[in-house]
């Protein structure tokens, strides 16, 4: 029996592409890059991505579509409803096109979101190339995802300003589309060079500013107790929102495996608000300095 004895391959992401099969026959090429949609597997062979994204992977997609959104919170526009038209075609156009689902090859390690970092360089002279997508598709569906929202802010945007905001000055009104112009590419740089960071890190980045951002707007608003927090609805929606955030957050990094022991931690979503409005009277400044003056 004629064995094939071929060099392995170099590299921790360098690959042999299928070239021909017939039956149980299978001609592989020269080690080098993998195809769009393929990443190596144990035995430096290229193979098709065909796995559907894990929850934690949907919550990492759903982390970086947000912060389009909670940007434009940032800056005053609440009326982002072309962010889901944004996010609907861009998992039409993905594949598979034309259906609302994504298939992906499993992130492992770090090492996976910079494979342009480990090119081999046999002789130390010559680098073999074979910097590819190896956490398709979740690397560059964010920036198809950006792309569509910046052209459906540029050109419902304006539309929707013009409607909504008509009492507002016209330099007030396109405040917000000036910022975007700003952070969007912000954004694309840093999911750029930080992907693979913030994927194993946006559960915690979450849970801090959620809890800081919190923090800083009941402080803001003078918020002291229940009856302050209940005496506008706009109070309501941003602490809303807030238990929604640290709701995500304790998701992300529990990943829900055992919902016996998972789900409980749901319950601490109120504690940093309830724990804020129980304290507040203990360190508001105007006491602070009253009693210092008093000498107590």
């Amino acid at each position: 029996m004629a064995v094939d004895i071929q060099p392995a391959c170099l590299g921790l992401y360098c690959g042999k592409t299928l070239l021909f099969k017939n039956g149980s026959t299978e001609l592989y090429g020269e080690c080098g890059v993998c195809p769009r949609g393929q990443r190596t597997n144990a035995q430096k062979y290229c193979q098709p991505c065909t796995e559907s994204p894990e929850l934690y992977d949907w919550l990492y997609l759903g982390f970086m579509a947000m912060l389009p959104l909670v940007l434009h919170w940032f800056f005053i526009e609440w009326y982002s409803g072309k962010k889901s038209m944004a996010a609907i075609i861009t998992l039409l156009v993905s594949d598979p096109v034309g259906v609302l689902s994504i298939r992906s090859c499993r992130v492992l390690m770090l090492s996976d979101w910079y494979t342009m970092l480990y090119n081999p360089s046999p002789d130390y002279i010559t680098t073999v190339h074979c910097t590819h997508e190896a956490v398709y598709p979740l690397y560059t569906i964010v920036f198809i995802y950006y792309a569509f929202c910046l052209v459906f802010m540029m050109l419902l945007r304006p539309l929707l300003v013009k409607k909504i905001a008509c009492g507002l000055g016209k330099s007030d009104r396109f405040k917000s589309i000036y910022a975007a112009l700003y952070f969007f590419p912000v954004l694309t740089v840093l999911q750029a060079v930080g992907g693979g960071l913030l994927y194993y890190a946006f559960p915690y980045i979450i849970l801090v500013l959620s809890l800081v951002t919190l923090a800083v707007y009941m402080s803001a608003s003078e918020i002291e107790n229940c009856y302050d927090l209940l005496v506008r609805k706009k109070r309501l929606i941003v602490l809303l929102s807030h238990w929604l955030l640290h709701a995500y957050g304790i998701v992300s990094i529990s990943r829900v495996d055992q919902l016996a022991q998972d789900l409980p931690l749901l319950a601490l979503v109120p504690t940093p608000a309830l724990f804020y409005l129980f304290t507040a009277k203990f360190t508001e400044p105007s006491r602070i300095l009253s009693e210092g003056a008093n000498g107590h």
